[in-house]
């Protein structure tokens, strides 16, 4: 009996664990760039008191075993990243990418993050940086006479100065890509760190190859869905009651045993 109740508490754990995920999904659903997190569940390992097929006599065997599982546990957790909803901003420092890749962003120690949050914002030197004042890998500065600033859809980023009739250069935003985004290292502030599960970023134009376009004035929003996970939400609440019942059942039994005794 005691059996039933560790099984039905790695449900309960899992359960909890699931909930846990779709509460911070809820809670980013207005955060720029955000990926959802779904979980990833296995079953444990089986108690095998006897194998399918065993010989029952010299002439026959037995069709089916007698194998016990012992619980569940949680696997781990996976971005799924699936394109958010555009938002038109009409500021000129939002920049959305419509499709695969990461924005890259330069850590206080030098080092290479990713992001999908397109909304920049120009420090004091007029560098591009991101809302906690990390740069773009990219380091392009904004002249302090500049009137307009046009970022094409393959991240060239040009300016209007005044005095100056032709549009001044100022460089190009490259983005990247992974075999497996869905295993990057997730740091929060809208940040990714590669990992060897994801596989080495690789840099390219954008628009080309498997990159998706920039979109200047453009947000990508979060790409959580509140009508499925709070339909997540019911479902998990009840398995958690289930699981809490099997716990109720079992204990309920185990008094009877021990008071019939």
């Amino acid at each position: 009996m005691n059996s039933a109740l560790w099984v039905s508490k790695t449900g309960l754990a899992a359960q909890d664990m699931r909930m846990t995920t779709i509460s911070n999904n809820l809670a980013n659903v207005n955060t720029v760039g955000f990926k959802k997190d779904r979980v990833v569940f296995e079953d444990l390992f089986y108690q095998v008191q006897r194998q399918p097929g065993t010989q029952a006599d010299e002439l026959n065997q037995v069709p089916s075993g007698i194998q016990v599982g012992t619980g569940v546990r949680v696997n781990g957790t996976q971005k799924i990243f699936t394109d958010g909803s555009a938002e038109t901003t009409g500021n000129q420092m939002d920049v959305a990418i419509d499709g695969q890749g990461f924005f890259q962003i330069e850590n206080t120690d030098g080092e290479l993050l990713y992001s999908r949050n397109g909304q920049f914002h120009l420090n004091s030197d007029g560098l591009i940086t991101n809302g906690n004042g990390l740069p773009l890998a990219q380091n392009i500065v904004i002249p302090p006479d500049a009137t307009k600033v046009t970022i094409g859809t393959d991240g060239t980023v040009t300016a209007k100065v005044a005095g100056q009739d032709e549009l001044v250069d100022l460089g190009q935003i490259l983005t990247v890509n992974f075999v497996n985004p869905a295993r990057l290292e997730v740091l929060g502030g809208n940040l990714y760190r590669a990992t060897a599960a994801s596989g080495e970023a690789v840099e390219g134009i954008p628009g080309e190859e498997a990159l998706g376009k920039l979109q200047q004035y453009t947000l990508e929003g979060s790409n959580v869905s509140v009508v499925d996970e709070m339909v997540n939400m019911i479902a998990v609440q009840r398995a958690y009651e289930m699981n809490a019942k099997v716990v109720t059942a079992a204990d309920d039994m185990l008094n009877f045993i021990s008071q019939s005794m």
